[in-house]
C-alpha cells in the first residue's frame, strides 16, 4: 500500500489484520432526505388515488347494469300482471255461462219494443 492509499482509506479501514481484504466494505446507513419523502408520499397518495377511482368506475358501471335490469323487472312485472287480468277476464265468461246458477236462470224473450 501507498502512502496515499492509506490516507484515503482513512483511519478505520488501516487496521488490517492478517488475511483481511485491505478495504472492508461497511453497511452505511441510509436515509431519505424531506424532498424524497414528500415524493414518496405523492407517488402513494396518487396511487390511492387511482384505485379509488377504478373501484368506483366498476360500482358504477355495476350501478348501469342493476338498473337497467331493475328497469326491465318492472316492465316484466307489468306485463305479466296485464296478463293475468286478461286471462281473469276471458276465463270468467266460460266459468259464468258453465256455472250452476247461471244454467238454473230462466231464458226471458223479448216482449217488444218501446216506441
Amino acid at each position: 500500500m501507498t502512502y496515499s492509499s492509506t490516507l484515503a482509506l482513512g483511519r478505520q479501514q488501516m487496521v488490517n489484520r492478517r488475511g483481511q481484504n485491505s478495504v472492508s466494505f461497511r453497511p452505511q446507513d441510509r436515509k431519505l432526505g424531506p424532498v424524497s419523502n414528500t415524493i414518496v408520499l405523492i407517488v402513494l397518495a396518487c396511487l390511492l388515488g387511482l384505485l379509488y377511482l377504478t373501484q368506483v368506475t366498476k360500482t358504477n358501471a355495476y350501478g348501469y347494469q342493476i338498473n337497467g335490469l331493475q328497469t326491465q323487472q318492472s316492465k316484466l312485472k307489468s306485463q305479466h300482471d296485464d296478463l293475468e287480468v286478461a286471462s281473469a277476464r276471458l276465463q270468467s265468461l266460460n266459468r259464468v255461462q258453465s256455472s250452476q246458477v247461471a244454467q238454473a236462470l230462466a231464458p226471458i224473450a223479448p216482449s217488444g219494443s218501446v216506441h
